[in-house]
């Protein structure tokens, strides 16, 4: 994917960038581009910097080198613009505890220059698309974690922005609002926003995001180590009614010395896709009665842990979000306040408040 093709109406380019702390470097060599449609996944382990990435691509933090576009606009020399653009969904939400969740998301609305009529159909809107209808005249103060999390998405989504940056979504949030969330981060990439998700739940990533960006102290994998890791040795999971046929059966194929089993069935490693439709086919045609047969952990989570298991990696050039690879066949702490004096829980990514009009 070209530069271009990240900055086009609303991607996002980011290139050998590097913020630090004193001497602590949050991020070493920062280097991806997400085009328009899609969601991109930002992976990696704690500390990895990914909340710091997410900050300077919000604005909220200035990178000590490299390059930022956002729909082709600098963060750094060109905020306004970049804010315009924007919808920012922190890890904690910061709020006005006394209002409401609608004065909340109108009061946001008219900091991006919205009309107060404007405002106030738009919170009715996200009002409704988030399911806080019934808590809409309840000061947010009383919200749970996972209600705070559904008025945070509302309140990235006000000014209808061309991309979203979203920082643990899905925290705190029961199983059905977590799967509106998924169908509703599927829907907006669909209808053509830029959409960069951190999370640590992979899970839940393998079922919203298209492509994946891999961070590890501070550096992102290249496409190529992205591409070796999805191709190495995964786990395949194997259930069956019978597990006793099942362990006879994979010690005939030669398996016996490296399958291991436990409740759920037994997991066997395997080097590609092929193989492992050679297995199914010999479990089956030895009379075993298969009933599940499929890789023990998502593409993401395999992907990840092999590039774990390599070590951190090392700076390199410019790559777009990799796409999630398939098995292949033969062939959270405080956010550190920025030179300007904000942070990510104090402000909300949005225009200056003096900017609001009637």
């Amino acid at each position: 994917m070209s530069e271009a093709a990240g900055d086009a109406a609303g991607g996002i380019t980011v290139e050998g960038v590097a913020r630090s702390f004193g001497d602590v470097q949050a991020v070493r060599d920062a280097s991806f581009s997400v085009a328009p449609g899609h969601v991109a996944g930002l992976i990696g382990p704690n500390g990895a910097g990914k909340t710091t990435l997410l900050l300077m691509l919000a604005t909220l933090l200035v990178p000590d080198a490299g390059s930022i576009r956002v729909g082709g606009h600098d963060p750094v020399t060109e905020p306004r613009e970049v804010r315009a653009r924007i919808g920012w969904m922190p890890d904690a939400l910061g709020s006005w505890p006394t209002l409401s969740v609608r004065d909340a998301l109108v009061t946001n609305g008219r900091m991006y220059g919205m009309t107060t009529d404007a405002a106030a159909a738009r919170a009715e809107e996200l009002i409704e698309l988030v399911d806080l209808a019934p808590l809409a005249d309840r000061p947010t103060r009383v919200l749970s974690r996972g209600q705070k999390q559904r008025l945070s998405l509302a309140r990235a989504l006000v000014h209808d922005p061309a991309v979203l940056l979203l920082d643990e979504p899905a925290s705190g949030l029961d199983p059905a609002a977590r799967a509106a969330l998924r169908e509703l981060v599927r829907r907006l990439a669909g209808e053509g926003k830029t959409i960069l998700v951190s999370s640590h739940v992979l899970s839940e990533l393998e079922e919203m995001a298209d492509a994946a960006v891999y961070l590890a102290g501070g550096v992102t994998a290249a496409a190529d180590a992205v591409e070796r890791a999805g191709r190495s040795t995964r786990q395949w999971r194997v259930r069956s009614l019978d597990s006793e046929r099942l362990g006879a059966a994979l010690g005939a194929a030669g398996f016996g010395e490296v399958a291991r089993t436990d409740n759920l069935g037994a997991i066997v490693p395997l080097t590609s896709e092929a193989d492992a439709a050679q297995l199914l086919a010999h479990l089956v045609g030895v009379g075993v009665p298969v009933s599940s047969f499929a890789p023990a952990v998502g593409d993401l989570e395999h992907v990840f842990l092999d590039l774990n298991r390599a070590g951190p990696p090392a700076a390199t050039a410019a790559d777009p979000a990799a796409p999630i690879p398939t098995a292949p066949d033969d062939t959270d702490s405080e956010p550190a306040p920025d030179p300007r004096g904000r942070t990510a829980a104090s402000d909300p990514a949005g225009p200056d408040e003096g900017e609001a009009r009637a």
